[in-house]
């Protein structure tokens, strides 16, 4: 079976990420799901956005109306400055609009920057209601501790989203996902249906289990070792890797197969997915880029066939179509 092709917040290699545009053509270029990251705002609507913190991703810094706005915030041991969606109402959010978050990379894409604005989870519910097809939903939780320790508790907002759409009947082709294992358990033990996959990078801890037990949070790492998968069956459905546990380079430092990471999984009857699948040089691992562009598509086909030897459950991409003509 070929992997479930995912558009990565849509077709984000051609349009800004998170737009309508971007998730009309993924669909239109044929992906069989679509991965949203959602966050909250003050007035507690979940909005799709890749992080919070919004300065590279909206127009927000050039809006003389929000300056006030700007925070400088903490959260388990990390810092961060600029404007945050949970300091917006929806309505002030509405007003602004996206743009591409890699615009030297992605200079095509940031041509259509300030032309469309920010996207509710329930915006995007009826994009998808309107397909001509069935298209499944992967639906990343964002920051689950850090807004439920300011007193937005996603979950409630989730159910809520997903209920009036209809996403909550048995059978829908939706999938939760998030860094953080407590919101997906929490998710799962009030029977919201879906499959659940938790993801991981490729150093550090969930920031969740960093703050519930300080030092003894376990790594990433620790959660992907033989022990750590016995753990997760029965918890949750599978796991979605950063693309580098796959791509280990050997002895001579390249890379000449998938590590086994994915087949142990797959052994426990785990699904696996990675991310994310992306042609350009800076993306790539260092043996398959040509030249010293960043933004220069590489050979990424060299690259995505040991993604594909790997024998992956699911598989997110930038590039909806190439990843739908090389995965399919």
């Amino acid at each position: 079976m070929p992997p479930l092709v995912i558009g990565h917040r849509g077709a984000p290699g051609y349009l800004p990420e998170h737009t309508r545009s971007s998730y009309e053509l993924a669909i239109a270029q044929g992906v069989d799901a679509l991965e949203p990251d959602v966050v909250a705002t003050r007035d507690g609507v979940l909005v799709i956005r890749h992080e919070n913190e919004i300065s590279d991703t909206t127009d927000v810094a050039d809006r003389a109306e929000f300056a006030h706005l700007k925070r400088t915030k903490q959260f388990a041991g990390h810092s961060m400055t600029g404007w945050f969606t949970e300091d917006f109402t929806w309505d002030e959010l509405s007003t602004l609009r996206c743009r591409e978050r890699l615009p030297r990379i992605r200079t095509q894409s940031a041509t259509h920057d300030d032309t469309e604005p920010i996207l509710r989870l329930v915006d995007l519910l009826e994009i998808i209601g309107a397909a001509s097809r069935p298209i499944g939903l992967v639906l990343e939780i964002k920051h689950a501790a850090y807004f439920q320790a300011i007193g937005l508790d996603l979950v409630p907002l989730l159910e809520a989203d997903l209920k009036q759409a209809g996403w909550l009947d048995a059978g829908s082709p939706l999938t939760f996902e998030s860094f953080e294992p407590t919101v997906l358990t929490t998710l799962r033990e009030r029977g919201v249906p879906g499959t659940y996959i938790h993801l991981i990078e490729a150093e550090g801890s969930p920031v969740d289990l960093l703050v519930s037990r300080g030092a003894d949070a376990p790594t990433y790492r620790d959660i992907v070792s033989p022990r750590g998968l016995d753990a997760l069956v029965g918890r949750f459905d599978g796991i979605s890797l950063d693309k580098k546990l796959i791509l280990v380079p050997g002895a001579l430092g390249r890379i000449t197969r998938p590590a086994p990471v994915v087949a142990e999984a797959q052994q426990r009857g785990l699904l696996v997915f990675t991310w994310t699948a992306r042609p350009e040089n800076r993306f790539l691992s260092r043996q398959f880029r040509l030249g010293s562009e960043p933004a220069r598509f590489g050979d990424y086909e060299g690259e995505w066939e040991l993604l594909r030897q790997a024998g992956l459950d699911g598989v997110f991409v930038d590039h909806a179509d190439l990843g739908v003509a090389f995965f399919r």
